[in-house]
């Protein structure tokens, strides 16, 4: 069908001529589309502010040769403004949509469009602090695709844990037998913390140890950006510190 509907997340824009813009959306069930929106610079532009990054609406395009065109948009979720006002939610989003545009270069699932939503939801509203907000996306998100790390058993020879190193290149954690000299090490409530951040498990993630939720956040950071085989860009920008009055 030449005109298709769907509910979709913005990921990122830009410029295009004097008044349009190139929109990147993850899509419920189309996956990642790249759409022109005409006119939505001008002051006049009726759904302008519905197609600005972080935004969750239901978009009507048009199927075009190289790049789809929007012809209408009504707002699902109002998430940028609450965002955008906080650095460390802004940061925390910036980087869950940038890895949500590089995993879906490839084939997208509504699971993965519906992760999103619920994290950049959750961030809007202040929920969480917005670090583990994004730690818990980044294990789930490579969970969903794949990618998810073994966190008791060894990655390597599937022994049984737990165990105290943690590789990135091997899948997760690995036994004594099978990590490589200089391997570094993992304290155990990191460990546990990093299983409840996976699981989704808020009560165990909001009580940890600020030394704790460093540890972790590092240690994802470092899984996520193997497996996506370049640098989440936006992660230079965000604290690994909880921040006062993020909860």
């Amino acid at each position: 069908m030449p005109t298709y509907r769907d509910e979709a997340v913005i990921l990122r824009t830009h410029k295009l001529g004097e008044a349009d813009r190139i929109v990147t959306m993850l899509s419920r069930r189309h996956g990642k589309i790249r759409a022109v929106a005409k006119g939505v610079r001008r002051t006049s532009s009726k759904f302008g502010a519905r197609l600005e990054p972080f935004m969750v609406a239901d978009v009507q395009l048009y199927e075009g040769r190289s790049l789809d065109i929007v012809q209408q948009a009504e707002s699902l979720g109002h998430y940028g403004a609450d965002i955008a006002v906080h650095y460390d939610r802004f940061t925390s989003a910036s980087a869950m949509v940038e890895t949500a545009d590089r995993l879906s270069d490839a084939e997208a699932t509504p699971d993965q469009y519906l992760l999103l939503v619920g994290g950049l939801r959750a961030l809007s509203r202040g929920e969480h602090q917005p670090r583990s907000i994004l730690d818990s996306y980044l294990l789930r998100v490579m969970a969903l695709s794949g990618w998810a790390p073994s966190l008791s058993d060894c990655a390597r020879c599937a022994k049984p844990g737990p165990h105290s190193s943690f590789v990135a290149q091997l899948g997760g954690t690995i036994c004594v037998d099978c990590a490589p000299a200089g391997s570094p090490r993992i304290a155990d409530s990191t460990l546990r913390l990093l299983r409840a951040l996976l699981a989704g498990e808020w009560d165990v993630i909001d009580a940890a140890p600020a030394a704790d939720g460093a540890a972790a956040s590092g240690v994802i950071a470092a899984y996520a950006q193997w497996h996506l085989e370049r640098g989440i860009r936006s992660l230079a920008h965000v604290s690994s510190t909880p921040s006062e009055g993020a909860r």
